[in-house]
């Protein structure tokens, strides 16, 4: 089942465009068109894909020119989640021209970004459609950007991983080194966490996937196991907790990892490492 799409508030997408914004106009503003463009010109233009992809980010391009200027008009003409061509208009601008060109750059930003890892994102997807798994993002997220990053995730048909350390706890080597074991580490986990909170541990081998497994955990995260090891780990845990594959999971790989049986296939590469989708604006000449 594809996942649906949050609404992203258009608080958190003001905010972030609105700072991004200032930065981007310092103290003066847009000075080269304000030196080159009279005031009252006017301009028509679109924002167009220049490769196929995935759309991700369309309301930060709204926000950029509401933002901007409220005399900008922005018809969007894609929705968050298409599939997109080379040629595809995604939007169309018209307005005071020094004002599109003001926030042409900061629009295109997140637009081509969030457009990136959704694109990413649906690679991975169409490489396991055959199998039950499912891909899952990671907290390898840009610093302030993680709740857009994730929200494009689900743009590529992808499902997200925990928001941060708060809303789920997953017990990792360096956890069950301190801890003293990897049994101890998820009693002591149930005993502080509420019920409506999941508890997924990390393993590394099939011996500590069996340790961990006497003390019941929701989740087991296989660790860098090749597809034979996670066939086995899935008829070791036998449906008592989901099983998530992770670690160098690559698009050439992901496949026979999905085949082995796993629930959940993790990578940070489709946020930390996308590429940029390419969008560009072009304004229309008469």
């Amino acid at each position: 089942m594809t996942p649906t799409l949050p609404d992203l508030p258009r608080l958190m997408i003001d905010d972030a465009v609105k700072a991004a914004l200032l930065e981007d106009w310092g103290r003066a503003g847009d000075i080269t068109s304000q030196a080159t463009i009279p005031r009252e010109a006017r301009a028509r233009a679109v924002i167009v894909s220049r490769k196929e992809g995935r759309l991700a980010g369309t309301g930060f391009v709204e926000s950029a020119c509401r933002l901007t200027d409220p005399a900008i008009r922005i018809d969007i003409l894609a929705n968050d989640g298409d599939a997109l061509k080379p040629g595809t208009i995604v939007a169309r601008i018209s307005g005071p021209a020094r004002s599109i060109l003001s926030c042409e750059r900061i629009g295109l930003n997140y637009l081509g970004h969030l457009s990136g890892i959704a694109t990413a994102t649906s690679r991975f997807v169409a490489k396991i459609a055959h199998t039950r798994a499912s891909i899952v993002c990671t907290r390898k997220t840009t610093p302030g950007l993680r709740a857009f990053e994730k929200y494009a995730v689900r743009c590529g048909g992808g499902s997200n991983h925990r928001f941060g350390l708060d809303d789920a706890v997953l017990i990792k080597d360096n956890h069950i080194a301190v801890a003293g074991g990897v049994v101890r580490a998820i009693e002591r986990a149930k005993a502080h966490a509420g019920h409506m909170v999941k508890i997924e541990v990390e393993v590394d081998t099939l011996e500590q996937l069996r340790e961990a497994m006497t003390a019941g955990p929701d989740a087991v995260l296989l660790d860098n196991m090749g597809p034979e090891s996670l066939k086995s780990a899935v008829d070791i845990v036998a449906g008592r907790a989901l099983t998530e594959a992770s670690g160098g999971i690559e698009l050439d790989t992901v496949a026979a990892i999905a085949e082995s049986g796993v629930d959940l296939i993790s990578t940070g590469w489709i946020t930390h490492s996308a590429p940029v989708l390419d969008l560009g604006l072009d304004i229309e000449i008469d």
